[in-house]
């Protein structure tokens, strides 16, 4: 079965089950599932629920789409994504937003937990994504085109929609806090990075090192939506502080920050 194929039956499974076309997707990165209480009117189907769908696999990754409302917009909220490092493909990474995109939405709101190299952030701190460095040795739109979706060759001079990060900006002044941007470098995972990598990721200029994320917005921007990425800086990246780094500090800080990005999340949308 090719990828349209399965993307249109997952799809229309959607539909069917919560009778939502969405106008904004929202992906979930790790520890950052509390948004997706906050719909109105929510249903919620489990990813083992959907066809073709591939499972998540990760600690802090639910595995389920949530349908419903923020305001008067319809939202679909993949609650947990999928990874390279879970033996994945980065088609298979991407499967979530092809669906978001055939489903009718124009805009794909993602997140992650990012390790922080830029030394002015923060534990805890949120930073909008404004381009990225794909460090993964994968790409989603490797293989045949379908220019049903988009071009061979898509342009990412604006991978990230400059006019939704400064409606993110807006949002985070009216509710009390600076919103950074960074660039975002992606790797494969799932070891975290080296300190010799961290210094090398600083010298090309990222600010945030993460293992996700990218998949999807270039999927996203082959299908002509518009994009807006804010990361959690959950730990500092390896080196920069004298400590090692653990996949339970990333959660709690995902929850320590739980009501603030709620919060942005609803107002930007």
């Amino acid at each position: 079965m090719n990828q349209r194929l399965m993307v249109d039956t997952a799809a229309a499974a959607i539909v069917s089950k919560t009778g939502i076309r969405p106008a904004v997707g929202v992906i979930l990165g790790s520890g950052l599932g509390a948004f997706a209480e906050e719909l109105r009117e929510a249903v919620t189907v489990p990813y083992a629920e959907l066809p073709h769908w591939p499972a998540s696999t990760a600690v802090g990754h639910a595995g389920k789409l949530v349908a419903g409302y923020v305001g008067e917009q319809a939202v679909v909220v993949l609650s947990g994504r999928a990874h390279l490092y879970e033996g994945y493909s980065a088609q298979q990474a991407a499967f979530g937003t092809r669906v978001i995109g055939s489903l009718g939405a124009h805009s794909l709101v993602v997140t992650n937990a990012a390790g922080g190299i830029n030394l002015s952030y923060s534990q805890g701190a949120l930073v909008a994504i404004s381009d990225h460095v794909n460090l993964q040795g994968a790409n989603p739109l490797t293989g045949p085109n379908d220019d049903h979706w988009g071009p061979r060759f898509p342009d990412m001079t604006e991978g990230y929609s400059i006019a939704s990060r400064a409606i993110a900006r807006e949002a985070a002044k009216e509710l009390g806090f600076h919103l950074a941007e960074g660039v975002y470098a992606a790797l494969a995972g799932p070891n975290y990075e080296t300190p010799a990598e961290i210094r090398y990721l600083r010298t090309i200029g990222a600010d945030l090192v993460g293992m996700s994320t990218v998949p999807e917005v270039l999927a996203a921007n082959h299908m002509g939506m518009k994009v807006l990425a804010i990361s959690c800086v959950t730990n500092m990246a390896a080196g920069v502080l004298d400590q090692k780094i653990d996949h339970e500090e990333v959660l709690e800080t995902g929850r320590q920050v739980r009501s603030r990005f709620t919060a942005l999340l609803k107002a930007v949308i």
